[in-house]
């Protein structure tokens, strides 16, 4: 691609300004002539041409400021060029770079493009603006993203350290603006270093006001409109449309017409005589549902941390919320009178003058001044108290946003008081490495790649556990946990990428203070729910990247040689197969226990419960054919008397009868065995001959 030339858009500005060695250029020039030729647009971009590091200096922005203020449109000038990139999709850019000799790669900028919008930020970093922050925190979202939307690799990473950081210098209104947009990126961006820019710039808006920065994410949640309820009604001529959020945090828009009918769509006469009213809730239906995962996943993070709070602080951002309500009130919290010594778990429960945390025996207790609240967790809680929060959520059928009731539990095990500094129960097991490291990553665990190239033999990836959200983050210790995983040798690998991973050791580390050294700390001395949270998380990896997860045997050939056994053969060898088989059918992780329990509270509200028997690995279902066999960690089955393996790709949600999941939506593995056992049970119904074929044979 080469040079345009300015005369045939007239804007004035020499070429190497919004050049056309990517698609921005052009795209800016041709949509915004007469704004680009205006008086002073010329020598104001040419200074933020200039900015080529991540943060503008004193003098730099003194001298962009002037510039700016000579512009007779440059302001405007800022916001267009801003919100272009903010919408600039990746393409391929043309590289002039002399190391790489040219060449066309993906992104949204060239390298002066790139500067260029660099300098645009740092120069709407002074501007008071209500549009700022949005567009800063628009470029920061668009740049840092991966490239197709996920993964580490952001689309364009100096742009994006850029915009992150230009987020941090706002105070007042704008810092609240801020932090908004900082929290919303702590979910879908997963460069590390970008990570770090967002934490960075977070500190540095709560260090202007004199909070925290996880009160100030908390207090920068919009509202959308809903009321109290999670509703907002928008009168439409004769309709009304109705935006809503549904427990445990769905988001949803409706119409209801002059009859009090209800419609999915918008009819026609309100699209065409209220096409910008409805275009706006389409919008703020658009970012709703893009903020609940992000307020889903900061609630998780407290869960884990122990963050605790006052009833000043808990109520009006928290369970009042119209959105993070929503979520909030599916969840068990606890109260404190004496300053956090004792507590009492309950369900939140509206009264007469606000709220009381409710528990499974009936008994309630108000939230009242002086009172302090956390999220419930069971790695504080008795089995017995456990037992009951869990039997309380199915009798209600309170799906919540998260696992909280039926969260996984990891408490030192005999074995990890000998090794004393690092566990090795997630040790040695054979996973895919681009799912797992996908997993991994967002989860916020970081590292270097695995691969066919120097140093790529082993890798440790960390993570940084979250802290309570009340503490500054000078305050207290940091922990953070490292787990190692090393190359499998193996043919297939993708540009020199491994294919497979082994699992090694699970550690633990401290920092005290802010800037303190990371120091290795025995697995005694690590919070208990740090320590249970981290080796969930590694739990979780192994169920859903182990090789053994796959039915058909990683993905590789299954042979059936006529003996009723499955072998998965990898390069001519049967070098897994044994590991595959333990897996698919071996003794259950703590996850598979979970599930198992969840199971003994669902099955007698079914109507097969007289045709399942749970054992101790197995969910047994009686069908009018044979008798079958699934695996409560792996949703394999085997047939009985044989124990030959019946392969089905069930429909994950079981529609024979609306069996309510307490912890995860249709498609997980609880589903699928449910699923599963519902077909089964009616065998003599099935009408597909893969299946029936090996029902029906005997012997």
């Amino acid at each position: 691609m080469g040079t345009t030339t300015d005369g045939l858009e007239g804007t004035g500005l020499p070429p190497e300004l919004l050049d056309a060695y990517d698609d921005f250029g052009p795209a800016m020039r041709a949509a915004h002539p007469g704004l680009l030729a205006s008086p002073g647009a010329a020598a104001f971009l040419a200074h933020c041409a200039t900015q080529g590091k991540v943060r503008a200096t004193k003098r730099w922005r003194r001298e962009a400021a002037a510039l700016l203020a000579g512009a007779e449109r440059g302001e405007e000038i800022v916001r267009v060029l801003l919100d272009g990139m903010a919408g600039q999709r990746e393409h391929p850019v043309t590289e002039l770079s002399p190391v790489t000799g040219g060449g066309r790669a993906p992104g949204i900028a060239s390298e002066a493009n790139e500067t260029l919008v660099r300098g645009l930020l740092w120069a709407a970093a002074d501007l008071g603006a209500e549009w700022v922050v949005p567009a800063v925190g628009g470029v920061a979202l668009n740049a840092a993203t991966g490239l197709g939307g996920s993964g580490g690799t952001c689309r364009n990473g100096r742009i994006a350290t850029s915009a992150v950081g230009v987020l941090g210098e706002f105070g007042g209104a704008q810092g609240t603006q801020a932090a908004q947009a900082l929290g919303r990126l702590k979910g879908p961006v997963r460069n590390r270093t970008v990570v770090k820019g967002i934490a960075k710039s977070l500190e540095a808006v709560a260090e202007r006001s004199g909070l925290t920065p996880s009160m100030i994410r908390e207090r920068a949640v919009p509202s959308f409109g809903l009321d109290a309820r999670g509703i907002r009604d928008e009168p439409l001529g004769a309709y009304t449309a109705a935006l809503s959020i549904s427990a445990p945090g769905t988001a949803s828009l409706g119409f209801r017409g002059p009859q009090g009918r209800v419609l999915r769509s918008a009819p026609k006469s309100v699209r065409d005589e209220h096409g910008q009213e409805l275009a706006g809730i389409r919008e703020a239906l658009k970012q709703l549902r893009a903020l609940l995962p992000v307020e889903r996943g900061r609630l998780e993070e407290h869960l884990m941390a122990g963050t605790r709070w006052g009833r000043a602080d808990w109520e009006p951002y928290y369970i009042d919320h119209p959105v993070t309500g929503s979520l909030a009130r599916a969840l068990v919290w606890e109260i404190s009178w004496d300053g956090g010594t004792g507590w009492t778990a309950g369900l939140p429960e509206r009264t007469g003058g606000g709220w009381a945390l409710a528990g499974p025996d009936g008994t309630a207790v108000p939230v009242a001044d002086g009172a302090l609240l956390r999220l419930w967790h069971p790695v504080r809680a008795s089995s017995d108290d456990t037992g009951e929060w869990r039997a309380e959520l199915v009798g209600r059928e309170l799906r919540q946003p998260f696992p909280q009731v039926f969260r996984e539990v990891y408490r030192i095990t005999p074995a990890e008081w000998e090794t004393r500094t690092h566990s090795e129960r997630f040790a040695a097991h054979v996973l895919r490495y681009p799912r797992v490291r996908a997993l991994m990553v967002e989860r916020g665990w970081a590292g270097p790649q695995l691969g066919y190239f120097s140093e790529g033999q082993e890798t440790r990836m960390l993570r940084e556990l979250p802290r309570p959200g009340e503490l500054h983050p000078s305050d207290g210790e940091s922990w953070r946990a490292g787990f190692t995983l090393a190359l499998v040798d193996q043919q297939q690998s993708d540009g020199g990428l491994a294919a497979l991973c082994s699992t090694g050791r699970l550690c633990f580390e401290r920092r005290r203070g802010l800037r303190g050294a990371w120091e290795r700390a025995d697995l005694v001395d690590v919070p208990e729910r740090a320590r249970s949270e981290a080796a969930r998380d590694v739990d979780l990896f192994i169920g859903a990247a182990s090789i053994g997860a796959d039915p058909q045997g990683g993905g590789e050939d299954l042979d059936q040689d006529g003996d009723g056994e499955q072998e998965w053969e990898q390069d001519g060898d049967r070098a897994y197969d044994t590991y595959w088989h333990d897996w698919a059918f071996g003794e259950l992780t703590e996850s598979a226990r979970i599930r198992r329990e969840a199971l003994a509270l669902l099955l007698p509200r079914t109507r097969i419960a007289d045709r399942t028997e749970l054992t101790d690995r197995w969910l047994r279902v009686r069908g009018e054919l044979r008798t079958y066999r699934i695996h409560l960690g792996s949703g394999n089955i085997l047939l009985e008397p044989d124990d030959a393996q019946l392969r089905i790709v069930a429909d994950p949600t079981p529609d024979r009868e609306a069996v309510f999941l307490p912890f995860e939506e249709d498609g997980g593995l609880l589903s699928v065995i449910l699923s599963k056992a519902f077909l089964l049970a009616d065998d003599d119904r099935i009408a597909d001959r893969t299946i029936t074929g090996p029902v029906r044979r005997t012997g």
